[in-house]
């Protein structure tokens, strides 16, 4: 099974945080964490330096490679930055459907 996975810290989300599944918005220094299992990845969220993962909204997205993962993921960091209740982008999301 093809498995990759990507982290990126450091992010400050503009106004209106990242919208999660668990725990609906959340804000300040964030981390993203994406992982690809072959056929869809999973995009997690989390306060930098905490233990506790929250699936940000519209993940898991379905991805059928591993650069077309790594495309999700910094489509996912850049929308993560710009906040407003920041979810998987749109024309991802529908992937998953």
């Amino acid at each position: 099974m093809a498995w990759a996975s990507w982290t990126t810290t450091g992010i400050y989300p503009e106004a209106g945080g990242v919208r999660t599944t668990e725990v609906g918005v959340i804000s300040g220094n964030l981390t993203v964490h994406t992982t690809w299992t072959g056929a869809q990845a999973q995009v997690a969220v989390q306060y930098s330096g905490s233990s506790d993962w929250f699936t940000l909204s519209g993940s898991p997205v379905e991805c059928i490679s591993e650069g077309e993962s790594r495309d999700l993921h910094q489509a996912v960091v850049e929308t993560v930055r710009a906040g407003g209740g920041a979810e998987v982008p749109l024309h991802w999301a529908r992937r998953a459907a």
